[in-house]
């Protein structure tokens, strides 16, 4: 058995996971997200805004602290990967450089291959296990803040492509009313059809048979779905969610305003003004593609960085 520390830096939250592995086994020890916004403004400045930069580096210092506590007086391997919005931004030297003080190792800016990559691996590998979904090829989908990563592939990837759609980079673009107007949502499906049209040049997304649905977007509609009274990991992993639901829910965030989203019970904070743009590109994607349902899944990129740890 090893222990790992995985941290993931998108540009909404920075995660952390601290887990015990063995064989085909992966046993959380420490699962944490917090809402930061790296990405906060990135799309208009090309910059990360120096308040987000200090929002990620407060969390990540409580994250150190943690790897710390639970190191056990043995040395705990850590990798983290940052994804959209540091990819985008032209001052990401001053990112690298404080978490490289933080926790001793630098981040690895993922490019969007690998950042597919790493989200394909921690959302599949225990997915046939489980029972979850039987049929091959996956279609995995990892709606981020600033991009959506879409990978198919059965035991390995087929074919993969990020493109910068993403919750909070859609929002800032054109769904800023509050709820938004129907010709700002007109642009913003748009904006994801555009996405789609170069995903199918380079990735046989038709080919797939499963729907597989990452990130907290995905699992926030999941929870509504479901109509959760509260969020509840477990009743949501591996959950299969009807298209006609999707849509539903889809159809009535984009109506609400911000304080009726806040009163959802599943919905976290951070997610209430970007959640609109993140169930309709996941709504574009059930409609494009025609699927019967999203098999969600609560492992994603960030499982796939610790299982990278032990290869």
């Amino acid at each position: 058995m090893r222990r790992v520390a995985a941290i993931d830096c998108g540009t909404n939250s920075v995660r952390l996971l601290i887990a015990d592995v063995s064989g085909d086994d992966l046993t959380d020890v420490e699962r944490r997200m917090e809402i930061v916004r790296l990405g906060q403004d990135v799309d208009r400045t090309g910059r990360l805004a120096p308040e987000a930069l200090e929002r990620t580096f407060t969390a990540m210092r409580g994250y150190a602290k943690l790897i710390r506590e639970h190191a056990s007086g043995e040395e705990v391997p850590v990798r983290v990967v940052a994804t959209s919005a540091t990819r985008d931004a032209a001052n990401r030297a001053d990112f690298v450089t404080g978490v490289l003080e933080i926790f001793g190792v630098e981040p690895e800016v993922a490019s969007g291959d690998e950042e597919a990559r790493l989200s394909f691996t921690g959302a599949t590998r225990g997915l046939a296990r489980a029972g979850a979904a039987a049929e091959t090829p996956y279609l995995v989908v990892d709606i981020g803040g600033g991009s959506t990563e879409f990978v198919v592939g059965s035991r390995s990837v087929e074919g993969a492509l990020s493109v910068d759609i993403g919750c909070v980079r859609l929002t800032e673009r054109h769904l800023r009313a509050d709820p938004p107007a129907d010709g700002d949502v007109t642009a913003a499906v748009a904006d994801i059809e555009a996405a789609m049209d170069r995903v199918e040049e380079h990735v046989p997304v038709r080919t797939a048979r499963t729907l597989v649905g990452l990130a907290g977007s995905v699992t926030t509609v999941a929870g509504i779905a479901l109509d959760l009274p509260a969020y509840d990991p477990a009743r949501i992993h591996h959950s299969r969610i009807p298209a006609e639901r999707v849509h539903e829910v889809s159809a009535r965030l984009l109506r609400m305003t911000h304080d009726e989203r806040a009163a959802i019970p599943v919905m976290h904070p951070g997610r209430v003004d970007v959640i609109g743009a993140g169930a309709l590109i996941l709504d574009r994607i059930v409609r494009r593609y025609g699927f019967a349902e999203v098999v969600v899944s609560e492992h994603d990129i960030l499982d796939g960085i610790a299982w990278s740890l032990t290869a």
